[in-house]
């Protein structure tokens, strides 16, 4: 009988001691950075907020900016389509650990009045086009790809983007890993010196290109590209089959790297080895610094991801995002466990 009183008298000193040691959470956030997923953050900020009182201010600036803020200290998180290079990641003040948080596949989005029925587009089509080198509707290229569709004779106008994006990134990751002369002369990047083709500002503004001009081809995210009912076409993959972007061959792509992924969770999926996966797709990062001064913002932070890469993943398919394979959603919850406040663990 003595050793249970003098047990439950040291558990009743000792629990509140214990809680008293473990970080509070901060009920506010603050993040900056890509574009691309601010729909679903958006809905994921309200759910969030409504659910445990923790607001998130987000600035839709644009991964660079993102990543610059971040770099700067002035928000809590920065947010990118495009990982961070090796090169990059050395020029942050303190490490940096990605979370990828949703996928999403790059559209090729086209201009053909008369013509019926999806357009299929080899790699070799979609380097030419953009190396300038295809300048025409009905070149054989395209053609041979497009049996029994009567392409018109008519210029071919190459629409990019003229300010700096995740969504290029993306774009110019695919053209790389299908053509080396890309790679040489013009390489991936969120802003890349084009040898064809006119720019236009985000997502609406290459759409916009797209519409008004007959001829014209672009590339737009998915999302966009489905909520502005623009017409799009099949890239063939890999595998050779000729896909067209959805979210189920957007979340084969994601699967299609799994292996290399868990090496590096910054692996392009571009030009994925499964017969269903879409060419031309990307995951959207998270980035967080790993060690943080602030306790109990570190702790909220690793709770709202911990929150976003399970219950948050049911949200995405109905704004047009590729929810994260099991998989990644693994490499994930590892990814937290990282997560430190001077060197204790933010959250078990």
């Amino acid at each position: 009988m003595k050793n249970i009183i003098q047990r439950t008298f040291w558990a009743a000193v000792a629990l509140p001691m214990m809680a008293s040691c473990q970080p509070a959470v901060a009920q506010s956030l603050t993040g900056a950075g890509a574009t691309f997923p601010y729909p679903i953050y958006s809905k994921w900020f309200d759910l969030y907020h409504a659910k445990t009182g923790v607001a998130i201010n987000y600035q839709s600036i644009g991964s660079g900016g993102g990543i610059q803020q971040l770099k700067a200290g002035t928000v809590d998180f920065g947010a990118s389509d495009a990982a961070l290079s090796n090169d990059r990641l050395r020029e942050m003040p303190r490490k940096v650990v990605h979370f990828p948080t949703v996928a999403g596949a790059v559209a090729m989005v086209y201009n053909l009045p008369g013509v019926q029925g999806t357009v299929k587009l080899t790699p070799e089509a979609i380097v030419g086009i953009y190396m300038g080198k295809i300048t025409t509707w009905n070149d054989k290229a395209i053609a041979s790809a497009n049996p029994g569709v009567s392409l018109p004779a008519v210029p071919v106008l190459p629409v990019h983007r003229s300010d700096g994006s995740g969504t290029t990134s993306i774009f110019t990751t695919y053209l790389s890993a299908v053509n080396t002369g890309w790679k040489e002369m013009v390489g991936a990047n969120t802003a890349v010196s084009w040898p064809a083709g006119v720019g236009g500002k985000g997502n609406e503004g290459v759409a916009g290109l797209v519409r008004q001009t007959p001829g014209s081809i672009g590339y737009v995210e998915l999302a966009y590209a489905k909520q502005n009912r623009i017409t799009t076409a099949a890239v063939r993959n890999r595998a050779g089959n000729f896909i067209e972007p959805t979210l189920s061959s957007t979340t084969s792509a994601v699967a299609s790297a799994a292996t290399a992924l868990a090496k590096d969770v910054r692996t392009p999926i571009v030009n994925g080895g499964k017969g269903d996966a879409y060419p031309i797709a990307g995951l959207t990062f998270l980035l967080v610094y790993q060690d943080s001064k602030d306790a109990a913002k570190q702790k909220a932070l690793a709770n709202f991801i911990d929150w976003a890469i399970h219950d948050g993943q049911q949200h995405a398919e109905a704004l047009d995002y590729a929810r994260l394979p099991e998989a990644v959603v693994a490499l994930n919850e590892a990814s937290l466990k990282t997560l430190t406040s001077s060197g204790r663990k933010a959250i078990p």
